[in-house]
């Protein structure tokens, strides 16, 4: 039985001098999920509709139509932490951030003492495997240069460790490795996983193709910053951490052809989300809504209430932390009262929360119907 047209459009508010404090919720411990549900497809979906409507995450081929796009951010994470030692014995860990090229990385260090610059930090005994430090990143004070005397991909890989969030308590094991990966991933760079797309196998993959749901790829290469708290009563003076990000000329093609079928542009997370929404060209006065660049930039867009979205209809996410600017990003979309009645709701009914737990869908409204299973 269809049911009316699906609408997610912004919601008014009211309030519009938005402080930190209105970001913050009490979220019970035991709703951190810890673990990824036994199947990629079988967390729970909130539909965030009037009223909101909880669901299974495969039920989302019920609410694509035919013509819609979907947009995947295809970066793959890497094992990032790596542990060494010192000429001295002091332990020093690290965390690759960026790659520079096949030999050299940006990284986060953590040691008792300071490490000075020309350090060689010794990775593993047995093969001689080290990395030296040269100097601190001009541009970022807490991060510093590493130079890798093999190719650096092949060391993390032989000797790193996932970079779980700070939120899981458990060290990384071979489930992780898989599990904290889209099955898509392609360009390795990123130090969390983009997570919305966690939930996607690709046999649903393949049946929303069969439908004619579209699919495209952006890359961000998402850093540490995303973990970053925002410290700022007045969100306005938060500075947002910079990420590499790509729009190929086949994902703007592809946006643009949606537009003109009159299909909808579904973010598949927020990094596709910032990395289109940062793509626009002439925002204030482009000709066609939703026009792109292509190619390569850094991006530090913060998106928080007030934002006007250019390129976006969609957006399926997981569930955020609090006071964080992912959260404001959520609140810009649907409407900060939405937003609030959403995530309590979601705490209600017991919904798990953060990287391995569910997710939501916002559609704004256009020709879409709901088909009741």
């Amino acid at each position: 039985m269809a049911r009316r047209p699906y609408s997610c459009d912004q919601a008014a508010s009211l309030k519009t001098d938005f402080t930190l404090s209105d970001f913050h919720f009490d979220l019970p411990a035991e709703l951190i999920a810890q673990y990824p549900t036994s199947e990629r497809s079988g967390s729970r979906l909130l539909i965030v509709d009037d009223p909101l409507q909880d669901r299974k995450f495969t039920d989302i081929a019920d609410l694509l139509n035919p013509g819609d796009l979907l947009i995947f951010n295809n970066s793959k994470v890497i094992p990032a932490r790596l542990f060494g030692t010192k000429p001295t014995g002091g332990k020093v860990e690290m965390l690759v951030e960026r790659l520079l090229d096949s030999n050299r990385a940006l990284a986060l260090l953590r040691s008792s003492k300071k490490t000075a610059p020309a350090t060689q930090i010794l990775i593993d005994a047995d093969s001689g495997t080290s990395v030296t430090l040269i100097d601190r990143d001009v541009q970022a004070a807490d991060r510093f240069v590493l130079q890798f005397q093999q190719p650096m991909l092949d060391v993390l890989h032989a000797f790193g460790k996932i970079p779980l969030p700070p939120y899981i308590a458990h060290k990384p094991n071979s489930q992780d490795k898989e599990r904290y990966q889209t099955v898509y991933a392609q360009i390795p760079g990123s130090v969390a996983a983009p997570t919305a797309g966690l939930h996607f196998d690709l046999p649903l993959l393949q049946a929303l193709a069969s439908k004619g749901v579209h699919r495209a790829e952006v890359t961000l290469h998402v850093g540490s910053g995303t973990f970053a708290p925002v410290r700022s009563e007045n969100i306005d003076e938060h500075q947002m951490h910079s990420e590499w990000c790509e729009i190929p000329p086949a994902t703007a093609q592809a946006v643009a052809e949606a537009r003109s079928r009159g299909g909808r542009v579904i973010a598949v997370g927020t990094t596709s989300l910032r990395t289109l929404e940062s793509a626009v060209i002439d925002r204030a006065g482009a000709k066609q809504k939703g026009l792109v660049r292509t190619g390569s930039w850094e991006t530090d867009i913060f998106i928080r209430p007030g934002y006007q979205f250019q390129v976006v209809d969609g957006l399926l996410t997981n569930f955020h932390l609090p006071k964080s600017t992912l959260l404001m990003l959520i609140a810009a979309f649907i409407g900060y009262e939405k937003m609030r009645a959403a995530y309590q709701h979601a705490i209600n009914q017991r919904y798990r929360f953060f990287s391995y737990g569910d997710a939501m869908i916002c559609l704004k409204q256009k020709s879409a119907k709901l088909i009741k299973t």
